[in-house]
């Protein structure tokens, strides 16, 4: 009885033993596989649309593997586990590194802003901005098509003339903001009839419905197509620039090279008017994210 139990825990300890070694062997390399990289991305539509663009042409062009850690969280989530390197890269907006990471007043130049952010985020945190993709979804003002044309409104300036007969509608936030309504209002010198403060999610249905003739919304925004709305024009920068971009560890790019000209690729592929309508294909025709940015790469030739 005794030389058995002698036995069983000499067996135990050494099942113990290799799971120990199994666990030791799994954790090294962050329990990543050689040749694998993590694209991450924040939880709202657009971003996820981004990092599974970036995924499948990352799977296209080279022999990498791609774990996908897509609608992770918010900015700082995301931040956080690139720092850490719990992810190699996700998509990011100038006027979020500026204002939100870096903590600087905003730059209206967009050239100024990518530069700034750039040195900064080498600097500080050895992450590097690739090429812009080309939109900027911005803060802007919208209105319905309708009243567009019959007020002639094309740019933000045109609303001069009208506001005194319009109510202004946006969530609580946007009169909080430094680059929101005061600023916006002296800026252009617009003087509302009113304004209402909504949740965000309400303001499309406020303007469709007419509780109010002017909301603010983000220039990529899908709803814009669903609600007909026309984007004025900030024909004086007043709104700061929001480029998106890829976001990649230095030394995720030392260990594969050939990330930065695979994601180039998407330099300036993408307008604004472009990003809006994929979001609008997921967010209101209920189509897959990957089924949508595999349409996109297919279309613009980037992928076979």
């Amino acid at each position: 009885m005794h030389q058995k139990s002698k036995r069983v825990g000499k067996l135990i300890a050494l099942a113990t033993g290799i799971a120990m070694l199994l666990f030791v062997a799994a954790g090294c390399g962050g329990t990543r596989a050689k040749g694998t990289v993590v694209v991450g991305s924040k939880d709202f539509t657009e971003n996820i649309l981004l990092g599974e663009i970036m995924a499948q042409l990352i799977e296209a062009h080279t022999d990498l593997k791609v774990e996908r850690k897509l609608n992770l969280g918010g900015t700082l989530v995301n931040f956080n586990a690139l720092k850490k390197g719990d992810l190699d890269l996700y998509a990011d907006y100038t006027g979020t590194g500026l204002v939100a990471i870096l903590k600087k007043e905003v730059i209206n130049d967009p050239q100024k802003a990518y530069d700034t952010v750039q040195k900064e985020y080498n600097e500080q945190f050895k992450l590097k901005w690739l090429k812009p993709f080309g939109f900027n979804n911005t803060y802007a003002l919208a209105v319905p098509e309708e009243i567009a044309q019959q007020r002639n409104l094309q740019k933000i300036s045109d609303l001069k003339s009208v506001a005194g007969e319009m109510v202004f509608g946006a969530e609580q936030e946007f009169f909080n903001r430094p680059d929101g309504y005061d600023g916006l209002i002296a800026t252009y010198g617009l003087n509302f009839k009113s304004t209402k403060q909504m949740e965000t999610g309400l303001k499309y249905e406020a303007i469709h419905n007419k509780m109010v003739d002017v909301i603010d919304a983000f220039s990529t925004d899908g709803q814009l197509i669903t609600y007909k709305l026309k984007i004025l024009e900030d024909d004086k920068h007043f709104f700061p620039p929001y480029f998106a971009a890829p976001l990649v560890r230095m030394d995720t790019l030392e260990k594969y090279p050939q990330l930065e000209e695979v994601l180039n690729k998407l330099a300036g592929q993408l307008n604004d008017d472009e990003m809006r309508q994929l979001n609008y294909q997921v967010d209101e025709e209920k189509k897959e994210v990957a089924q949508v940015a595999r349409d996109f790469l297919l279309k613009k030739g980037l992928i076979e």
